[in-house]
């Protein structure tokens, strides 16, 4: 169990993060990692507790949480490795991007609001398999002579293709992008994904036999004949692209764009692709609104600080939430609380209970946009909002980043035509076993779910592929 008593003894610590003067200079990961000395001091406050909430309640994936903690206080980091590849695909991507809800489920938060450093651990564990060569190409010993097709590149998509492959299937994953990854290439910061991690894991997946088609979308470069004829099975992962959008006055304006369209530029800039300039959104030289309380909407703070903005500004409809786990979400459910990111640290205003109502320019360029003041009332459960009267002011703004979440996987062609069932929210409706009104076509992560997080994601791809497997072996 660690340490007895060592809870008592160890204090939780973070790693902390790269100087603020130094990070915003370039696109490097910001987050510092612990010594092997530290890794063990958090190691020693696991506590082994009779009912595991970090494992049960608070990871998707159903990560080994305690078992690894006690081999990497007794320095069996193999064991510690083999634990965290039983349950988890892909550990260096969560280890850098996931908010933990384990700790947030940690019985030390319960008793004293220091849980274990998990997420620290898990990174360490895995980068270590990496770096003592446990991590090499394991093809399967025999195939099934079954082949696979998986439509979508992203967390859910590859958790797909590399179960699917362990257990033996032939599996193509098709993406429309140059390279595989999704929201984990193209959409997540490289100060926090830096892409050498995605092209570490692809690159071996393919030497296991992965075959990766990019560049590829199905329904226009390839029918969806041709993928039919090929494969005994398909899975869509296309992940939730379609953005909330914000229809007030002025939406029109040069000068507002999707939180989404931002980031991925960048990150195809940092990737060496080229960026015609009039396709190019930056925020040099700007003053920039980020629309949008979210993970994403602080991607965009952190990146347009890079690009050398002017003044950030984020704007968020949500009350301000408190310093400590708020009443209305108890231990071990993920709590209400104020987050600030690493790139709310590097210098963002941050407006609460405030909505945009007009955006306002000149010539069609936008200058400023008119906000409000919003009260949150509760009406069956759920919040709702009104504008506090007489509280509008205009913030200077040439550049507006709406990151408010997504509604939906929008258009898919091959959902399309085969008229695939859609549940209410637009997402591919499916069954208990991933399957969609289509014969031998199942989906899985965001574009089944709906928007969540890319530890979710993995969970319901490790899931679809179990249910795939089932059905193919039938």
């Amino acid at each position: 169990m660690g340490k007895q008593g060592g809870f008592m003894e160890f204090d939780r610590k973070d790693p902390g993060y790269r100087p603020v003067d130094e990070r915003v200079q370039d696109y490097q990961a910001v987050e510092r990692v612990f010594s092997e000395r530290e890794l063990n001091d958090q190691a020693a406050r696991c506590m082994n507790c009779g009912i595991p909430f970090c494992h049960g309640t608070g990871c998707p994936l159903g990560n080994l949480i305690p078992d690894w903690n006690d081999a990497v206080y007794k320095g069996e980091w193999e064991h510690a490795f083999h634990l965290l590849c039983s349950t988890s695909s892909f550990p260096e991507f969560t280890a850098r991007v996931c908010p933990a809800p384990c700790e947030a489920a940690c019985v030390c938060e319960y008793g004293d609001g220091q849980p274990v450093a998990i997420r620290q651990i898990e990174r360490a564990i895995i980068e270590y398999g990496f770096e003592h060569g446990l991590v090499i190409p394991r093809p399967p010993a025999e195939r099934t002579g079954k082949k696979v097709a998986v439509l979508g590149a992203g967390p859910a998509g590859l958790t797909v293709a590399d179960v699917l492959n362990k257990l033996g299937h032939e599996v193509t994953v098709y993406d429309e992008w140059p390279r595989p990854g999704g929201i984990l290439r193209y959409g997540i910061p490289d100060f926090k994904l830096e892409k050498w991690v995605v092209d570490r894991r692809t690159d071996l997946m393919a030497a296991e036999g992965v075959i990766f088609e990019c560049g590829v979308t199905v329904g226009e470069d390839v029918s969806y004949k041709y993928i039919r004829d090929r494969f005994d099975a398909i899975c869509l992962t296309g992940g939730a692209k379609e953005p909330r959008d914000l229809p007030i006055p002025g939406r029109d304006l040069d000068g507002i764009h999707f939180a989404m369209d931002f980031l991925t530029r960048q990150n195809r800039k940092n990737d060496g692709e080229a960026i015609a300039p009039g396709d190019d959104i930056t925020a040099a030289g700007k003053r920039v609104m980020v629309i949008g309380g979210g993970d994403t909407g602080s991607d965009c703070v952190g990146t347009s600080i890079r690009q050398g903005a002017v003044s950030v500004t984020q704007v968020e409809i949500m009350p301000l939430p408190p310093d400590e786990r708020s009443e209305n979400t108890p231990w071990p459910q993920w709590p209400l609380k104020l987050r600030t990111s690493s790139s709310h640290q590097e210098g963002c205003r941050r407006f609460w209970s405030t909505s945009a109502v007009e955006f306002m320019g000149d010539a069609g360029t936008l200058k400023h946009v008119k906000c409000v003041e919003m009260v949150c009332e509760t009406v069956d459960g759920r919040p709702t909002f009104r504008p506090k009267p007489g509280s509008e002011f205009v913030e200077d703004a040439d550049l507006v980043l709406l990151a408010m979440g997504f509604v939906g996987p929008g258009e898919n062609r091959v959902a399309e035509e085969l008229d695939i069932e859609r549940d209410a929210r637009g997402n591919i409706k499916v069954g208990p076993d991933h399957s969609t009104s289509a014969a031998n076509i199942f989906s899985a992560g965001d574009m089944a779910r709906g928007q969540s997080l890319v530890v979710r994601a993995m969970a319901d791809g490790k899931r679809c592929a179990r249910a795939m497997h089932a059905a193919l072996t039938a």
